[in-house]
């Protein structure tokens, strides 16, 4: 029988992990990752009204787009 996991829950103590340790674990566990891969991208601000606002952080690593280094155009 295959083994299964249980989301939002750690492995030692069944203490529930919030949203942020489970994200965190999963972009460090990785071979060669770093703390940096597990970095914030964006930022999220409620503006109210049902109006989410998704921001790409300036000091993102990995950002989404062309690369501003190629400079080749094709």
């Amino acid at each position: 029988m295959p083994v299964r996991y249980r989301l939002g829950m750690t492995d030692s103590d069944q203490t529930p992990t919030t949203h942020d340790e489970n994200r965190h674990d999963q972009l460090t566990t990785a071979p060669n990752a770093t703390e940096a891969d597990a970095a914030p991208r964006i930022d999220v601000t409620d503006q109210g009204d049902g109006v989410t606002r998704i921001d790409i952080r300036d000091d993102a690593a990995v950002r989404p787009g062309a690369d501003p280094e190629d400079t080749e155009q094709g």
